[in-house]
């Protein structure tokens, strides 16, 4: 790679170590946080999936942090029952949604049901 020059995996891996910082001051929180993360494919396609997983890796290594993970979704309404499971029987409160296709309308509508939940959407939006 010459300099200048990101590709797609270098992206989600900076993203990725962003969010992971970003993350931290939470993990000195009384109570440990639960953050899931939503894969469409499988999480060793040597893709995008694997990219996040990758990192998910490192968030699992932080103290306070539970990390909780599905793989296999597909961008229907079976996202949004997944997103709600992990909010009511994970106690998520940090979610990434890595498809583009989770966006709208899953990520949309359930945001706006769920206020006390963040939502990282993956796809550039």
């Amino acid at each position: 790679m010459t300099q200048g020059q990101w590709n797609r995996r270098d992206w989600v891996k900076g993203v990725g170590a962003l969010a992971a910082a970003g993350a931290a001051p939470l993990a000195w929180a009384q109570k440990p946080i639960s953050v899931g993360f939503i894969y469409v494919g499988p999480r060793d396609d040597y893709g995008y999936n694997q990219a996040h997983a990758e990192n998910v890796v490192l968030v699992k290594k932080m103290p306070g942090i539970k990390v909780v993970e599905e793989e296999n979704v597909p961008e229907t309404n079976a996202v949004q029952k997944t997103m709600q499971g992990m909010i009511a029987q994970d106690g998520a409160t940090l979610l990434f949604p890595t498809s583009y296709g989770y966006f709208d309308p899953y990520v949309v509508a359930l945001a706006a049901k769920e206020a006390d939940v963040r939502f990282s959407h993956c796809g550039g939006l």
